[in-house]
């Protein structure tokens, strides 16, 4: 894919959550990976104004390859992503509302629902709080997500990967759904019944050969 294609995918990525009010007019951000690094969504700009030209190419180091706008602070959380999963190709972070008002109380998702296996493990984690733009953010994100694709971060919102960023997209858009789901639960003083590790395993393994080849 050239540069060009794959900045107008990560625009549309960033468009279609701020549209979703997932990440209002420029939080959040959204990047690719390339043969030399990663394009990343410039930071501060709102995304209804983005063009091609206006995306940040990154090396691993977070040195700029190509781009003269600032890359979005946390260009070293996607870094991270990048380094320790070589399947991840791209990532999208949001404060989706419903998923955001959950890592505010720290807590992560439990496997209340067989959709929690969406996110590749038998929880969606919350990782612990840091600044935004910091490595420390970046080492607690790596530290909770494990082999998923998906976790909260605590007083944040949300962090999606996958194998493109269609797939990290929807997956970050059931995250939202999942934690609606759950605060309802809690909301309403009922105690959900949690799916035990064996279930949740038989669940990932069938999600890994589910739908159209």
């Amino acid at each position: 894919m050239s540069r060009i294609a794959a900045a107008r995918e990560v625009i549309a990525i960033a468009n279609a959550m701020d549209a979703a009010g997932f990440a209002l007019s420029k939080s959040g951000n959204a990047s690719v990976r390339t043969e030399k690094g990663f394009l990343i969504t410039p930071t501060g700009k709102p995304y209804a104004t983005l063009t091609p030209r206006d995306l940040v190419e990154l090396d691993m180091d977070g040195d700029v390859i190509a781009g003269k706008l600032r890359p979005s602070s946390e260009w070293r959380f996607h870094a991270c992503l990048y380094a320790a999963k070589p399947d991840c190709q791209a990532v999208v972070h949001n404060h989706s509302p419903r998923a955001t008002a959950l890592s505010c109380t720290r807590r992560g998702i439990p496997a209340f629902h067989y959709m929690i296996a969406i996110a590749g493990g038998i929880d969606i984690p919350c990782a612990s709080y840091a600044t935004f733009g910091t490595s420390e953010l970046a080492d607690n994100l790596l530290a909770a997500i494990g082999d998923r694709n998906a976790v909260l971060l605590a007083n944040h919102g949300v962090v999606a990967c996958g194998p493109s960023l269609a797939k990290a997209w929807t997956v970050a858009k059931e995250v939202e759904n999942l934690a609606g789901q759950y605060l309802d639960i809690l909301a309403s003083g009922l105690k959900p019944v949690i799916l035990d590790k064996a279930e949740m395993r038989r669940v990932i393994a069938k999600f890994a050969d589910y739908g159209q080849k």
